[in-house]
């Protein structure tokens, strides 16, 4: 059944993807950020996201962490509504339960990793488990010590974020978003606040996510050769839309529109 927009209550099939935006707009008065976006990301993808700044990358991931809404369209998460939900036969704006319980199925990690600076890096990893998913601190201290040790942490379980570095502090960031079981990862320019002598530390931990772990994987990056390196796909942004998409190799190696010819020529010693 579908509302009076055409939108549908629910996504369904064998190869609905796990993230949907659907003519999605977001405007700030008369700067229109996203402009009729449509973008779908299948499950287990990775894709990255690169354009100039103000092309609306950032705002992507903003609002899929419902951190703003959405002035039109749909977003849909595994099929369900993320910004509205059904009432009546059709869809509505969410309410801000609504908005909660769908919130748990996305994680995100910050360029400036936002963690508790009272709290350990194991605490901290163990605190939306307990708060937000109502684990026992028993399996929320096994399911984070479990992360820890993914990205390389687990030494450093029982030190606040002030006594760890910048590339230790993001890897804690990563561990702390993956233990509540997203469906979908969201990584926000997660190498621009760190020194280059540690983006690697970072870097070979979302490759670690990438080649073992069937995430859905969404990442905003000034990082043209790590983007190349491990997305399923680039999204090249510009002017709120998306102006050319295609695999890493394609995109880089043959951009097609003139825009993301102009943009890869200003990186190239990046890329």
């Amino acid at each position: 059944m579908l509302d009076m927009s055409g939108f549908p209550l629910e996504l369904s099939g064998e190869n609905t993807p796990m993230v949907s935006f659907r003519k999605v707009r977001k405007s700030y008065g008369t700067l229109t950020v996203l402009d009729d976006l449509d973008l779908d990301i299948n499950a287990g993808e990775m894709v990255s996201i690169i354009g100039p700044s103000g092309s609306g990358k950032t705002t992507v991931l903003r609002m899929l962490m419902t951190l703003e809404q959405i002035n039109s369209g749909v977003i849909y998460v595994d099929g369900k509504p993320l910004t509205h939900m059904p009432k009546g036969g059709q869809l509505v704006p969410a309410n801000e339960r609504h908005l909660h319980s769908r919130r748990s199925d996305i994680g995100m990690c910050f360029q400036h990793f936002n963690l508790f600076p009272h709290m350990t890096a194991l605490e901290n990893c163990m605190e939306g488990p307990v708060q937000v998913l109502g684990l026992s601190k028993a399996e929320a201290r096994d399911r984070s010590e479990e992360l820890l040790e993914l990205v390389g942490m687990i030494a450093k379980k029982d030190q606040h974020p002030s006594r760890l570095s910048g590339g230790q502090q993001q890897r804690v960031a990563i561990a702390r978003a993956l233990a509540m079981r997203p469906k979908v990862m969201l990584f926000d320019e997660v190498t621009s606040a760190l020194d280059p002598e540690v983006i690697g530390e970072v870097t070979n931990v979302i490759r670690g996510l990438v080649s073992e772990h069937n995430l859905t994987m969404l990442m905003v990056t000034h990082q043209m050769g790590f983007a190349r390196d491990i997305s399923d796909r680039i999204c090249f942004f510009y002017g709120g839309k998306i102006e050319e998409q295609g695999h890493p190799s394609e995109l880089f190696g043959n951009p097609q529109r003139e825009r993301t010819q102009q943009f890869l020529s200003a990186v190239r010693e990046a890329v």
